[in-house]
């Protein structure tokens, strides 16, 4: 894989996105398990495990794990423990900073989502507040592309 200037290496990548959310949950199990009300997680993943994006390989082997254990984790907690994922597209935040540091580049990264506009670090909260939530009570297993249509629609000028 091509060196993009990023510190993490493909390793990494995995023992952060995956293994990290396998401990996190192994770590809280047992709470949720005893919770008076049914219990929910919200899991990470990215855009790049759904389109195929170029630089991406890495982070997109290990959320596509990440997205694979949203899936059967749900099957298995049912009907006591959600489990769903977020997977957003390029969202403001400071790890983005490099993409987003002058005006060119956050209008070219606008303009490659129909939206035509980058995504808020409070937009992924309060989806994940609503996953979390109550008013989710009838979903599972399922990934949510955040993403300004990125994932799913392609417009033509």
């Amino acid at each position: 894989m091509k060196n993009t200037g990023r510190k993490l290496n493909d390793l990494e990548d995995l023992q952060i996105n995956f293994l990290g959310a396998v401990k996190t949950i192994q770590a809280s199990l047992k709470q949720l398990k005893k919770s008076s009300t049914p219990a929910s997680v919200v899991l990470f993943s990215t855009v790049a495990v759904k389109t195929g994006m170029p630089f991406h390989a890495s982070v997109a082997g290990a959320k596509a794990a990440v997205e694979g254990l949203t899936r059967s984790l749900a099957a298995e907690f049912a009907p006591r423990i959600r489990v769903n994922a977020i997977a957003p597209s390029l969202t403001d935040t400071p790890l983005a900073g490099n993409l987003l540091s002058s005006n060119d580049k956050r209008k070219a990264s606008a303009d490659r989502h129909p939206l035509k506009r980058i995504g808020t670090s409070q937009e992924v909260a309060r989806l994940a507040l609503y996953l979390l939530s109550d008013d989710s009570a009838w979903l599972t297993g399922q990934i949510l592309h955040l993403d300004g249509g990125m994932s799913t629609l392609k417009t033509f000028k």
